[in-house]
């Protein structure tokens, strides 16, 4: 088994004639900003361009995106985006790459284009679209490409099947293998098989629920969970999911129109997708079902059900709000409050923190840990273990997964009978070449964290964020000291002004020897102001840290007397 790990040194060999380079620049080691690059014979082609949601160690991030680096100079050479599906970590992405060349093309399924074209609009970008459907081949540049039928939390996902004279590649995108599909829609495993009759030279696999013994559970088996919640409930019927689960959305429309409830959507983007899935004929409302939320004012409690975004408890969505009190829908003695998604890695404290806000209020929470109301959309273990053995491929890379689900994944695969050393455990940025049949690590290509931070990309670094959680959690200290520039000694004792640093009248006057031996030895050195500042921040930090066992941040600001 391949694997990287450890440090890195970027590094890239050439590409020998006929093959197949395959470069992972998000996806692995994670979950989210998911893609993949693909090169031949000078052209590229690009797997899904998504983003990754920000940690609470990440503050003010916006969300994260891969590193378009290795592609910057080079994106005269892509010939199309292919979008597996419309999941923010498979398309979030796209409208910064977009940015940087607004002209490629976009090749997805119905559902997918509607979700990216949508977004792209908030971003005044206008995509060249390409749609295609399961069963269909379309040739992108020297990529001669095959979309197969896959099942997953969304609707219209789709695999792919990359075929150039270096061999064949299937990247299954997301999906399970739920034989009862709420739009009956199945994984095309037939296609898998043939597939496998023509000779998968390599395997890119979802790795997210690959430690999950068994098979995923089927939508369908969560309907009476939910039915469950809409009887007992004597309240309102709050329910928070992501604003792409069309499938689970519509199971809560069914089960709401069976108990004679208005329904209203709650929350821009679940507005705007389910409008979307309504038009395109991915959702069925019956009429009279959905109302504008001014129409629920004034109807009993038990004839309302809302449906909102902010199943993961990101802090702007209409869910934690309404836990903050900081939204017009207040939540209520009787109040239900459905959960209707999984925890991604990641994000459990804040989720956590909003049902303890909406428990708080007097709502009952329901959720996956305490009711069967939501199933994943990847496929577990069993389920993995039968694509190995339909698909038979010569060599494996697992992605979209954390590192134990890759090494999960991986030792699948080599269960299943793939040869060890055919079976790479990559990660961001690896460069995997596929030449005469064998699929094999030959370097690296940067790959880091790409922050957008209030719409500007790239303008948060990790210093920056260190910066931040600095601030947060150790306060900050400005020093303004007015100094004779040619003694370099304090014309009078330094102001301190602290911030989040608990402090008295003498708290600092410790510190002022520190700084006059800094800027007695500066001025016999004939330092710079710049400098002198630098060296008084790193004295007092040394001092705060060394007295009071505290780092905050300090700012000094040197003044000639």
């Amino acid at each position: 088994m391949s694997r990287r790990g450890g440090k890195r040194k970027d590094t890239l060999r050439q590409l020998p004639p006929g093959g197949l380079r395959v470069v992972p620049l998000g996806g692995l080691g994670e979950i989210g900003r998911n893609m993949t690059v693909f090169e031949h014979a000078g052209r590229l082609l690009v797997v899904d361009c998504g983003v990754l949601f920000p940690e609470e160690h990440q503050p003010g991030v916006d969300v994260i995106l891969p590193d378009f680096t290795w592609i910057r100079d080079r994106l005269d050479r892509i010939d199309a985006i292919v979008l597996t599906h419309g999941h923010e970590d498979h398309i979030g992405g796209v409208p910064y790459l977009l940015r940087e060349r607004p002209d490629i093309p976009l090749v997805g399924s119905k559902l997918t284009l509607a979700f990216i074209k949508a977004k792209l609009k908030e971003h005044h970008i206008t995509p060249k679209t390409i749609q295609v459907h399961e069963g269909e081949r379309l040739e992108l540049g020297p990529f001669d490409c095959e979309f197969i039928a896959v099942n997953h939390s969304i609707p219209d996902g789709l695999a792919v099947a990359i075929r150039t004279p270096a061999g064949l590649v299937l990247h299954t995108g997301d999906f399970k293998m739920d034989q009862f599909p709420l739009d009956g829609r199945l994984t095309d495993l037939g296609a898998f098989a043939r597939l496998a009759d023509e000779g998968v030279d390599l395997f890119l696999v979802d790795s997210t629920n690959a430690e999950v013994p068994g098979f995923t559970t089927s939508e369908r088996d969560l309907s009476p969970a939910i039915e469950t919640v809409f009887r007992t409930c004597p309240g309102r019927v709050i329910v928070s999911s992501f604003a792409s689960h069309v499938h689970r959305i519509q199971q809560v429309l069914d089960t709401a129109h069976q108990h004679h409830r208005k329904v209203a959507f709650v929350g821009r983007s679940m507005v705007r997708n389910m409008g979307i899935a309504r038009d395109l004929g991915y959702l069925t409302i019956p009429k009279g079902l959905v109302v504008d939320l001014k129409a629920l004012e004034g109807m009993p409690a038990n004839k309302i059900t809302l449906i909102c975004t902010g199943s993961q408890g990101e802090p702007m969505a209409a869910l934690s709000r309404m836990a903050n009190r900081d939204h017009p829908i207040r939540i209520t003695e009787g109040d239900t409050v459905l959960l209707a998604s999984s925890l991604i890695p990641g994000n459990e404290n804040a989720i956590y923190r909003v049902i303890n806000e909406l428990t708080r209020w007097g709502a009952n929470v329901i959720h996956k840990g305490n009711a069967k109301v939501h199933v994943s959309g990847h496929a577990s273990a069993g389920e993995l273990a039968y694509c190995y053995n339909i698909v038979r491929p010569s060599n494996v890379l697992p992605v979209h997964g954390e590192w134990r689900h890759l090494r999960a994944n991986a030792d699948l695969a080599i269960r299943t009978g793939v040869a060890p050393d055919r079976v790479i455990i990559a990660e961001d940025g690896s460069v995997i070449d596929l030449v005469d049949g064998r699929a094999s690590l030959t370097g690296t290509v940067p790959a880091g964290l790409v922050f957008v931070d209030a719409m500007k990309v790239g303008g948060a670094t990790e210093h920056t964020l260190t910066v931040r959680r600095n601030l947060a959690e150790e306060g900050v200290v400005t020093i303004v000291a007015i100094v004779d520039p040619d003694t370099g000694k304090l014309a009078e004792k330094p102001d301190f002004l602290a911030h989040g640093f608990e402090h008295d009248d003498s708290t600092f006057d410790t510190a002022v020897p520190v700084i006059q031996k800094v800027l007695t030895r500066a001025t016999k050195e004939g330092i710079d102001v710049e400098q002198i500042e630098e060296l008084v921040s790193q004295a007092v930090a040394t001092w705060a840290h060394r007295r009071y066992r505290r780092s905050p941040l300090i700012i000094p600001v040197i003044i000639d007397a």
